[in-house]
């Protein structure tokens, strides 16, 4: 990333996104931590159709797509089926949301548009009345779990270890870049 600040913006999926979201699925980087491409599509395009509560976005590097992220509400998820397998989701405000993101252009990874697009939607979120921010990488997925501290996320003490597959952190309003 250049030393100016990117313009990142986000922009809701529409149907038109499916081919370039199913290009991204597809590049081994995505498929590591996103599982089968088709599925994956087949999840967002139920958050695009109504049938999810998940809030699928592109972000934008200067008007041009370059990445997926959605936020998921995790009261949503307190319930019996994602409890059995998520039982940490009960230790966690019900008005929380989730973030999920990926680069979709490998050409992009490590480039620093990741935590900017992350610090961005976080602020967004934080506008609209959002105070508790979680993010769930998987932990050996360093990239991401580096994005996310400079994007101002901690792992969340209590829960370090507890969590199954995946490192359980929380954005920290007080951070400073």
């Amino acid at each position: 990333m250049q030393n100016s600040q990117p313009e990142i913006a986000f922009r809701p999926v529409e149907r038109e996104d499916y081919e370039t979201l199913r290009g991204w699925l597809n590049q081994p980087h995505m498929r590591e931590w996103w599982g089968d491409p088709e599925e994956e599509l087949g999840f967002i395009r139920d958050m695009v159709e109504g049938r999810d509560t998940t809030r699928p976005f592109l972000f934008m590097l200067d008007g041009r797509p370059i990445g997926y992220i959605q936020y998921w509400f995790i009261g949503h998820h307190q319930n019996e089926e994602w409890i059995k397998d998520n039982p940490w989701l009960t230790e966690l405000p019900s008005d929380a949301v989730g973030v999920d993101v990926s680069i979709g252009d490998p050409a992009l990874l490590s480039s620093g548009y990741g935590s900017a697009a992350v610090r961005a939607f976080v602020a967004r979120l934080i506008s609209e009345g959002h105070r508790t921010i979680i993010i769930d990488p998987e932990p050996t997925n360093h990239r991401a779990i580096r994005a996310y501290e400079k994007s101002g996320f901690r792992t969340i003490p209590h829960l370090e270890g507890r969590t199954g597959d995946t490192l359980l952190m929380e954005y920290v309003s007080d951070f400073a870049a």
